[in-house]
């Protein structure tokens, strides 16, 4: 049901507009051969559903760089792979555990073969299955993607001994689609990198150039450097293995589980420890670089940096590319380092080189990721004449390239910005850099409880709808296009198992403004908005409250932006009053599309039918909607019609509660002017106040409260008449069950130690145990104080429900 209203009268005709979906032509590029299908079986693992082979980026090599290539990983990076391979016409192999078996990336993918169990030590992490499944299929080529074995210079080592039938009956080597096993040994590991950067005249952090052995040998090094410093694996990256330290007891707890997460995570438990530099921003520049198969030169194409700051546990939730704290010289200098550094391992694949800026726009640098970055859409979307033109650069097709020993292709070489060419001169051409066009945003999707710590969520996803491709931003220039465009790169679909094996990220959403980093925002929360998933928790809620926020907004995004705007965590989104006051017109429109699709008896004030009121001249019906369920806000919605219809504008009165009793504040004017609504949706799209929202309904419960989500605020709504309000004042609120003194598993997972014993005493905040999940040591602490532990439930090794009880405090 589609509902328009005029400033005077209420009728049916048109869809909202502002941010909405836009039928523009952008499915002709990424998007068509993005979007994954919504209506795959995904219990048939013969089920096989072709990926569109519209062009991704630019233009089509006249033969494919390979005939087959195997993806040695799982998940949304393989169908990102695959979606490229597919368009240059090359075969793609997908490996599988057996918790994977009916997963979207197996389906895709032209062959998959299962190589072990759900633990990824004996299946992903495998380098001999992978190997034999290599040699099973005939792959040529192997991407390695992110995570996993994607750094793993052994691995890289092993492919590059394989060898594989051609169809001339010679045998060829497979090829490694990453950069060689020296630069992935020297490079990936932090150790060492910081020793090749030193000498290639790369700024980095002061620290120990050297394996950490003991905790006490982490101490020794914390306190020669001074507090804060930082602990993390000398393998691998993501945020796995890292701790920050303020003090001495930080240092052993985060030297006990990081090692344990580098041990799983990377199958390396050695750490580094090095200074913490404070409120930095974390900034990284993309590398694609391949030696030219004609002039034989090592070509090094360096893209505009991303911002990467959005930080939780060290794990990036939001990037965006270009950074709105990097100043123009900053960039310049950093990629002649990038540059340098690049030569000094004849660096050849993509690659990503990260440092920390502070606020003076001194920069460090951190690490150089030898790999595909999870992060790599933004900068793939802002690159040449940016996204929209379809002039952009293909990463997974620039690795596919020189592993195939053909180079960067010219067209992304001819992508080369030389407007200051005076001062590259100068340079030698060290500050060059791929021009850019527009800005582009990526949150990650995980599947974790944002209100429960952000503690991991596993499970079925029973429903999973994707935001429109194209959105527009409301502007009052009419002269500008202010079209943005939406890429999803995701590895589920409805029906998805969200395993506690792996990694929790469900999926990317980027955002592209050619226009502006504004635009951009506003198009990612609209997108957020739009983007549903059902039954497993997932950090939406908490991306869009960092997208409003206002530190966010005008840039200010150092990596301790988390900790400084949710010093207590997350404890859901919040709406500003006038938000509420316009949620509670919109909750009365919803009601009453209800009770007219459904011939329920209207909520009018008076006991006569709707139809007979709006046959009088002129009449006000009043309702009461509560906010925050029966006992939330309560706004008083009084709206006129008469003849011609219902007006747009509602008068909304939030009820106060003083010490005198009850009394109502002073009323505001709402206008609702379109309504886009079926009670069977899941969504409402509103014009409101002038601007575009998007709602999520999540269905109506028995006691008549709906549940909506408006900007990730999840709020119940109950709409009643005036009379039903005041019956339902007399009644109490009921005391929720107190489970204050036992301490329960936040998630799956499994048991990994308890660290107090029956007996003791704890402190507020003092570790109780550790719970594993998604190969994340999630350590459960104390909620009180003073309390005595009485017993301790489950044994180490067990595996654990979401909700069970691990210990029982004493009775007080």
């Amino acid at each position: 049901m589609i509902c328009t209203m005029s400033s005077s009268t209420l009728f049916f005709r048109t869809a909202c507009k502002g941010i909405r979906n836009n039928p523009s032509t952008v499915s002709s590029r990424w998007l068509s051969s993005a979007h994954l299908p919504h209506t795959i079986d995904v219990t048939s693992s013969s089920s096989k559903r072709p990926l569109s082979s519209t062009t991704t980026s630019s233009t089509t090599p006249s033969s494919p760089p390979f005939h087959k290539i195997l993806i040695a990983n799982r998940g949304e990076i393989t169908l990102r792979i695959i979606r490229t391979a597919r368009h240059l016409g090359i075969q793609t192999v997908a490996i599988y555990s057996t918790a994977d078996a009916k997963s979207l990336h197996v389906q895709m993918a032209d062959e998959a073969v299962c190589i072990g169990p759900p633990a990824s030590s004996a299946s992903y992490l495998d380098i001999d299955k992978v190997c034999e499944a290599i040699v099973l299929t005939g792959a040529e080529g192997v991407h390695p993607g992110y995570g996993f074995l994607s750094e793993n210079s052994g691995f890289a080592e092993r492919v590059e001994q394989l060898t594989v039938g051609n169809n001339d009956n010679s045998d060829a080597k497979v090829k490694f689609i990453g950069p060689s096993t020296h630069a992935i040994q020297s490079l990936g590991d932090k150790i060492q990198s910081k020793l090749i950067a030193q000498a290639a005249g790369v700024s980095i952090i002061p620290g120990y150039n050297g394996v950490v052995t003991s905790p006490e040998h982490a101490l020794e090094i914390a306190h020669d450097i001074g507090y804060p410093v930082m602990i993390k694996a000398s393998s691998g990256g993501g945020g796995k293995g890292m701790r920050i330290c303020y003090n001495d007891d930080q240092v052993k707890e985060g030297y006990r589980l990081g090692s344990a997460e580098a041990k799983s995570f990377f199958g390396d438990d050695r750490l580094l420890v090095e200074k913490y530099v404070e409120d930095p921003h974390h900034i990284e520049i993309q590398v694609l670089s391949g030696q030219n198969p004609h002039s034989g030169e090592l070509d090094i194409l360096c893209f505009v940096e991303r911002e990467c700051s959005i930080q939780r546990r060290n794990q990036k939730v939001v990037e965006e590319s270009p950074s709105p704290h990097l100043l123009l010289e900053t960039r310049r200098e950093m990629i002649r380092e990038v540059k340098a550094l690049v030569r000094e391992v004849n660096y050849e694949s993509a690659g990503t080189v990260e440092f920390l800026v502070d606020k003076h726009q001194n920069f460090y640098f951190l690490e150089m990721n030898t790999r595909l970055q999870v992060e790599h859409p933004v900068t793939e979307m802002i690159s040449g004449d940016g996204y929209a033109s379809g002039n952009y650069v293909d990463l997974v097709r620039g690795m596919l390239e020189v592993a195939a020993g053909r180079g960067i292709p010219q067209e992304y070489l001819d992508m080369v910005d030389h407007s200051n060419a005076e001062e590259e001169a100068k340079d030698g051409g060290e500050g060059a850099n791929v021009r850019y066009t527009g800005h582009a945003i990526e949150a990650r999707v995980y599947a974790e409880d944002p209100l429960r710590g952000f503690l991991p969520s596993t499970g079925p996803l029973v429903k999973y709808v994707e935001p429109p491709s194209v959105l527009t931003v409301e502007s009052s220039d009419d002269t500008v296009d202010n079209s943005c465009y939406i890429r999803v790169d995701t590895g589920v679909v409805p029906g998805s198992i969200i395993s506690p094996h792996y990694d929790p990220i469900l999926s990317k959403i980027i955002s592209y403004s050619p226009t502006s980093r504004n635009n951009a925002i506003e198009s990612l929360g609209s997108a957020l908005d739009q983007y549903l998933l059902r039954s497993v928790q997932h950090n939406v809620p908490f991306v869009r409250d960092v997208l409003r926020n206002d530190d966010f907004v005008r840039g200010y995004t150092p990596t301790g932006f988390i900790d400084e705007h949710y010093p207590d965590g997350f404890s859901g989104g919040q709406l500003s009053d006038k938000e509420r006051e316009e949620l509670a017109v919109i909750a009365r429109e919803l009601f009453r599309i209800r009770e007219i699709v459904m011939d329920s008896p209207p909520l009018a004030s008076s006991d006569e039918d709707l139809s007979d009121v709006m046959d009088e001249k002129e009449a006000t019906e009043e309702v009461v909607v509560c906010i925050g369920g029966m006992f939330g806000d309560a706004y008083l919605v009084e709206t006129k019609f008469g003849s011609g219809g219902r007006e747009s504008a509602a008068s909304v009165t939030k009820l106060s509660k003083d010490a005198g009793g009850e009394m109502w504040e002073k009323a505001q004017t709402v206008d609702l002017s379109s309504i886009e609504y079926e009670p069977t949706s899941d969504f409402a799209h509103v014009v409101i106040s002038g601007q575009s929202r998007s709602l999520q309904l999540h269905g109506e419960c028995e006691t008549g409260i709906m549940k909506v989500t408006m900007y990730g605020a999840d709020l119940d709504v109950l709409v009643m008449s005036r009379a039903e309000y005041e019956l339902a004042c007399l009644m109490k609120e009921p005391i929720p069950k107190d489970f204050g003194n036992v301490v329960m598993s936040p998630m799956p997972g499994t048991l990994i130690s308890f660290a107090v014993k029956e007996g003791d005493v704890v402190e507020m905040g003092q570790e109780l145990c550790v719970v594993e999940a998604m190969k994340m040591q999630n350590v459960i602490r104390s909620h009180k104080g003073g309390a005595i532990v009485g017993k301790l439930h489950g044994e180490v090794g067990a595996s654990l429900r979401a909700d069970e009880i691990l210990i029982e405090f004493a009775a007080e």
